[in-house]
């Protein structure tokens, strides 16, 4: 069950807007010891920490072509090979194509999009091995044209990568895929090691160990994705609003792990009532039960005067799933100024968007939504700006630096540009 807030103040919404915390202190220390020692001692210490942590030291790190040459249910293949399709599709749209400006006449100016040279992903394979987050990294990188893509992912207690997981990184041209999860898969691709290639920037979601190792090398100046946390999703919902769809859609999102979180917000305490005996009867068919009902242990359901209010509710919220339930979901969609990503209307369940619908779900939590955006295109390019200057041009915009450098008592900024003048002037050009 969900607790029930019913109409609270405003000035009570922060406490209601809390994302379940973890003790950060002793993980940190923990993860910065994983990562020294991988540091230190490169390969080594990868198959020492895999034995520690996985129960098994592979002898090799790097999957074979052989091994990634496998054979699944063709079912399944072809359902991946469709939403392989609708990712591709989506995300090539978002190309740009370079457009110069003169800013005055002599000086053009212009952007152009580059690939990250080389990537690096980060796949859990643990509880569930996704490889539907495979999809969404490496068919944009492939997009972007990054020349390397880099694959860390766990073996089970076999020592064997989930086939699944290898046929989507065949489909999709992983570069390179190891055998390596954790902390010290981060810091693997964060520093390099004998076997697996340091990269530019890191991808991927994984466990408050995963996640901490990524902190941690973005503050020593390693690039990653984007800040994340735990999973979560908003429904907004009203009293037309078909009960167990919403239902189904907190659990879809419970079930990611125990520390999810999902937040349900309506102005019809019926509705609420409805869920609520949905959940039960749901929840008690799903086979990671107790993990949702921990789950939905920290979640709750916020009922709110009208719809308008429960916007503002949500945008405060910033949540990385955003269910609009309501009649008139895509007028309020309108309103939306924080979310990770959002599903307009009864059809539009966050599982589309999770597997094959084409939009990214490698999106920002814990309220990072108000200032980042989810995995792009651009996530997997960097952007260069170039000028180019005429003799007409510096003559125009020439007296202005002059100018500017002089107040900011930087004369070799200025002579840069006097030099030039004068050399127009002297007609020595």
């Amino acid at each position: 069950m969900l607790a029930t807030h019913l109409l609270p103040l405003r000035r009570d919404w922060p406490a209601l807007l809390e994302r379940p915390a973890e003790p950060a202190a002793q993980l940190e220390s923990q993860v910065k010891a994983i990562l020294d020692h991988v540091r230190a001692d490169g390969d080594a210490a990868l198959s020492a920490l895999s034995l520690k942590f996985d129960g098994f030291a592979p002898e090799q790190l790097l999957l074979s072509p052989a091994e990634l040459a496998v054979e699944i249910d063709p079912a399944l293949a072809a359902a991946i090979r469709l939403a392989a399709d609708n990712i591709r599709r989506f995300h090539a749209a978002q190309h740009e194509t370079p457009q110069p400006i003169d800013t005055m006449p002599g000086v053009r100016c212009w952007r152009k999009s580059v690939a990250i040279e080389k990537v690096g992903l980060y796949i859990p394979g643990g509880t569930a091995p996704l490889f539907s987050t495979l999809l969404m990294l490496a068919i944009p990188a492939q997009i972007a044209g990054c020349k390397e893509i880099i694959l860390c992912t766990p073996p089970n207690k076999n020592g064997e990568i989930d086939p699944t997981i290898r046929f989507t990184a065949a489909l999709v041209g992983a570069t390179r895929v190891y055998k390596v999860g954790g902390a010290q898969a981060i810091a693997a691709m964060a520093y390099g090691t004998e076997s697996i290639p340091r990269v530019d920037k890191i991808f991927g979601p994984g466990n408050q160990y995963v996640t901490m190792a990524k902190q941690l090398v973005q503050m020593e100046g390693v690039a990653i994705d984007m800040p994340a946390g735990p999973s979560e999703v908003l429904v907004i919902a009203d009293a037309a609003s078909n009960a167990d769809f919403v239902a189904a859609d907190l659990l879809s999102q419970a079930e990611h792990g125990s520390d999810s979180q999902v937040i349900l917000v309506s102005d019809s305490p019926d509705l609420v009532d409805r869920v609520q005996i949905s959940l039960d009867w749901q929840l008690a068919r799903l086979p990671r039960k107790e993990m949702a009902t921990r789950a939905l242990s920290h979640s709750k359901a916020v009922i709110l005067q009208n719809i308008s209010e429960a916007m503002d509710f949500s945008n405060a919220y910033a949540p990385e799933h955003l269910i609009l339930a309501t009649e008139n979901a895509r007028e309020l969609a309108e309103q939306v100024e924080n979310a990770g990503s959002v599903f307009i209307g009864a059809y539009s369940c966050e599982s589309a968007g999770d597997y094959a619908s084409g939009t990214n779900h490698t999106l920002p939590t814990n309220g990072f939504a108000r200032s980042y955006s989810g995995v792009s295109l651009d996530s997997f390019m960097k952007k260069i700006t170039f000028q180019e200057l005429s003799r007409e041009g510096i003559l125009n915009i020439g007296p202005a630096i002059e100018l500017m450098a002089a107040a900011e008592q930087l004369e070799a900024h200025k002579y840069a540009v006097t030099l030039r003048l004068e050399e127009i002037r002297n007609g020595n050009d």
